[in-house]
């Protein structure tokens, strides 16, 4: 349960922009949210928690089902899109910090 708070504290800082002063916002629309978290919580469920990919697509699953995912097992990486326009990618980086967006 700890990992998965983790991951969702995460995910929420990771979607966000950074803007020019700093600060981070979060400007874009639900697809792109959609498409972070697809990718952030698949790495995640595959690479930390371990879990198979037909366990981690039911975990991620959103409704509409936006989100295509790909899993890059050679680099430890998922990419996900939605819609040709948005896409995002996650990495796993180590034990310690887990997963993170790019």
């Amino acid at each position: 349960m700890k990992r998965l708070a983790l991951a969702v504290l995460v995910c929420v800082a990771g979607c966000a922009n950074e803007a020019a002063d700093g600060t981070r916002t979060y400007a874009t629309n639900d697809a792109q949210l959609a498409v972070a978290n697809a990718a952030f919580m698949t790495c995640s469920c595959i690479f930390v928690m371990e879990m198979t990919e037909d366990y981690c697509s039911a975990w991620v699953k959103a409704s509409p089902a936006v989100a295509r995912v790909g899993i890059d097992r050679q680099n430890k990486s998922v990419e996900s899109s939605a819609f040709i326009t948005w896409s995002a990618k996650a990495h796993w980086v180590d034990a310690k910090r887990g997963c993170v967006l790019e």
